[in-house]
């Protein structure tokens, strides 16, 4: 996709503000990615960030309750919200002749969300019902992005997850809803973004109409949340009440997203490599050849590619029958990295990995949804949504030897590895009682 039109500017109350407009389809799509995800939520609340988004939603000082939802849907339109390591977003796709409108509402709650006790109350209810729903009734619900980073972190924002646990958000009150607010929600802790059919003039007179008058508040300092890569092998186990069969769970901690962003994308390289289709290289020896496990994958990111700041986590994950051990895994898989760190991987092995990447990327952002969600998040995390555009090209230019010091570098004194165990009826709480985060 040929690189857009971006406009950029900031308003005097330090909202930052990206516009792409595309008149191919009479749609626009509007979001607001706030600079605070669960890493930043404190300790003894977890799952807090994930809370609040819902909060969001509950009205705000000058409408009521479930306004937003009817606004949005009265009109064609379709809205969401989701929290991530280091951010949350909420979006709303709608014709183009709404624009205002959605304009309107994430102003209306940037200014004042609806914080009442009745609304708390509900949505800790929701949020422990969806926990349930989505962790402690499923398969594997917490295998690896809950269970994984204790094992290979120690600090509480790396370590914890952020669907939290549930007196963790049965304890949370009104006053912490509005100190977070009032920390994290500010316009200057904010970027708006606005893609699809409408003219700059018009965009930047409606932005200026309704969120120019949004109170200034400074932004947090945001922490640094780094901490050493593991010096040894780390290892944890899991019982799981709901697995079939056992798995295990391996995270690399990987380089900086954001300052070391070539090395990251031969990481993503890697694992397309190792686990991308029926012909790559773990596939086609754990599954085909041997056979050790019935189901494997390898990615960058616990939530994804490009969802957080440094430290991020490189994880391959595996299903396997109850005959195999954890270490014949683990051997098979360290076996291929070596053969990798020695002999980078053939020009049309690579090429293969880097089209298939660069077709889903272009793909994504042909949606609109997507490239609006795209560009303000690399925005906040970048400082550049223009590299969006740009990621392609990138990840087609990861070399063969990048690849090979991207597996060289996987080293087994330096992970942590997550065992699960099938469970039953008699054979503990397993992760019953784990924290479980959106995805």
């Amino acid at each position: 996709m040929a690189d857009p039109e971006l406009v950029r500017f900031t308003l005097d109350n330090g909202l930052r503000v990206v516009l792409a407009p595309d008149a191919t389809a009479p749609v626009v799509g509007v979001s607001v990615h706030y600079d605070v995800g669960f890493r930043s939520e404190p300790e003894g609340r977890t799952g807090f960030a994930h809370l609040f988004e819902h909060l969001m939603f509950q009205g705000s000082e000058s409408l009521e309750k479930l306004a937003h939802f009817r606004y949005v849907q009265s009109s064609g339109g379709s809205f969401n919200g989701s929290t991530h390591p280091d951010y949350t977003d909420y979006f709303e796709v709608l014709p183009a002749a709404a624009l205002e409108r959605a304009l309107f509402l994430e102003a209306d709650r940037m200014r004042a969300p609806k914080l009442t006790q009745e609304n708390l109350a509900n949505q800790i209810d929701v949020v422990k019902e969806e926990i349930r729903l989505n962790v402690l009734n499923r398969p594997y619900g917490g295998f690896p992005w809950i269970l994984l980073p204790p094992v290979l972190y120690s600090t509480f924002p790396n370590a914890h997850n952020g669907y939290g646990g549930f007196e963790d958000l049965e304890q949370a009150t009104l006053d912490d809803c509005a100190a977070f607010f009032d920390t994290y929600y500010s316009p200057a802790n904010a970027v708006l973004t606005v893609a699809g059919d409408f003219t700059v003039e018009q965009a930047r007179e409606l932005i200026e109409k309704h969120f120019g008058d949004v109170p200034y508040r400074p932004a947090p300092v945001r922490p640094s949340f780094a901490e050493p890569a593991p010096e040894g092998e780390l290892r944890g186990e899991e019982v799981d009440q709901h697995a079939p069969l056992p798995a295990v769970g391996v995270g690399y901690r990987m380089p900086d997203p954001i300052n070391d962003l070539d090395g990251y994308l031969a990481n993503l390289v890697l694992a397309g490599v190792l686990t991308d289709g029926d012909g790559s290289r773990l596939q086609q020896r754990l599954v085909h050849r041997e056979p050790l496990v019935v189901d494997i994958g390898a990615g960058a990111g616990l939530f994804g590619p490009f969802e957080a700041r440094d430290p991020d986590t490189f994880t391959i994950t595996a299903i396997h029958p109850h005959e195999v051990t954890t270490d014949q895994v683990l051997a098979a898989l360290d076996e291929e990295l070596e053969k990798l760190a020695a002999t980078p991987p053939e020009d049309q092995e690579l090429k293969k990995v880097t089209a298939r990447w660069a077709a889903s990327l272009h793909s994504e952002h042909d949606k609109l949804v997507s490239r609006t969600l795209a560009l303000g998040s690399f925005e906040l995390l970048y400082g550049d949504a223009s590299l969006v555009y740009r990621l392609a090209e990138k990840m087609s230019a990861v070399t063969a030897e990048a690849v090979s010091a991207a597996a060289k570098a996987l080293r087994p004194d330096s992970r942590a590895v997550l065992v699960i165990r099938p469970g039953s009826a008699d054979s503990g709480q397993g992760s019953s009682d784990q924290e479980g985060t959106e995805q």
